[in-house]
């Protein structure tokens, strides 16, 4: 079913599309052989040829004739066109074409305007000049207006399938770029969860109560995971709630050994970030800083609002050894980076760096929008 509704909006949209295509067309043919019959009009009541041989009205019938003749000829041109399937084809190709047709169009045009007035009407020769030369400046200038209406034509035919060609180019980016987030998103929503499990499973046996609250974190957990990856970001304080759930599951793990220290800027908490990202460089910084260590240590976090980003530091004990990149640290952090790059652009980073000797800091940077 919905395979289908999307089809039949692609349908939809595409005869929407070739409905606005074909009001423009009559608008702009509308307007081109009116205004060109406008100016004939005034150029032949304007400048009388004193040798003519015709009165006034009839030389205006004529040209009105000659203007009904040009539109007949290019409005069933365009089947044709469309037939022969010119507009797929690139200038090299089109342009000889559009050449031997605008002759071609161009006597048609005269011909049957000479076969009519001189042939079943028969109006004498109106000019001076020989046929000859007649014919020939006829068939030239002929040649050069339906030329020009040509070009005319295949510029925004072309115009419409470059910008048709680059709405599709965005689309399929924007298509790419939701796969890319649906892809990383399944391969850090997992990770938590199984370590959330493991540890919960250690406890059911040593103290039921304290069992049952993990059970409520986890469960808090699970409930964002499933809400927040439908989302493409969400208020800082709501991935704060679901670090404090999944920290409360550690400490079951290591206890005292276990230390959180916030330092929160009321104005951060409102603001963007991709879901799951401040979990799981707090979940780094337990996996690399507090496990291998006997001792434990402390994770702080710090959130502020800087200019035009939110700057956010996980810091917990331990080092990186020289030449380590931040995205060689693990498959989260690296996911991490690539959601951040993929939702905020180019302008936001996540970086690893030592801050002082045992310390370590994972430190993102999100650009925010304007009007926060």
């Amino acid at each position: 079913m919905e395979v289908s509704a999307d089809i039949s909006l692609q349908s939809g949209d595409a005869a929407q599309r070739e409905q606005a295509k074909m009001k423009l067309y009559v608008l702009f043919q509308s307007i081109g052989w009116t205004g060109l019959l406008a100016l004939s009009v005034w150029m032949t009541v304007s400048f009388p040829d004193p040798d003519a041989k015709w009165d006034l009205a009839t030389s205006i019938a004529i040209t009105c004739i000659l203007m009904a003749e040009g539109l007949l000829l290019t409005h069933f041109l365009r089947p044709i066109m469309d037939h022969w399937k010119w507009k797929q084809l690139g200038w090299r190709s089109l342009i000889p074409r559009i050449i031997a047709t605008a002759f071609a169009l161009s006597a048609v045009w005269y011909a049957l305007l000479y076969v009519w007035i001189h042939g079943v009407i028969g109006l004498p020769w109106n000019s001076k000049f020989p046929i000859a030369l007649i014919l020939v400046t006829d068939e030239c200038s002929g040649a050069m207006f339906f030329s020009a209406w040509l070009c005319l034509y295949f510029f925004y035919n072309v115009f419409e399938r470059l910008n048709r060609s680059e709405v599709e180019r965005f689309q399929l980016m924007t298509s790419v770029k939701e796969a890319e987030l649906r892809a990383l998103k399944s391969q850090v929503n997992p990770h938590f969860i199984f370590n959330s499990l493991n540890s919960l499973r250690a406890l059911i046996d040593e103290d039921p109560e304290r069992a049952r609250k993990a059970v409520t974190h986890l469960a808090n957990l699970l409930r964002y995971s499933l809400q927040s990856g439908q989302l493409e970001t969400v208020p800082f304080e709501d991935e704060l709630g679901v670090v404090n759930d999944y920290l409360a599951l550690e400490q079951i793990r290591h206890e005292e050994r276990l230390r959180l220290r916030l330092d929160i800027a009321p104005e951060a908490l409102h603001l963007p970030i991709p879901p799951m990202l401040l979990q799981t460089l707090v979940e780094n910084a337990v996996k690399y800083g507090i496990s291998p260590r006997p001792e434990g240590g402390e994770i702080a976090i710090i959130a502020r609002k800087e200019g035009g980003s939110l700057r956010i530091q996980v810091s917990n004990p331990g080092e990186i050894a020289e030449g380590v990149r931040a995205s060689s640290t693990g498959v989260g952090l690296h996911n991490a980076a690539e959601r951040l790059r993929l939702i905020f652009g180019e302008r936001a980073t996540l970086r690893l760096r030592p801050e002082k000797p045992a310390l370590v800091v994972a430190e993102a940077i999100i650009p925010l929008p304007t009007h926060s």
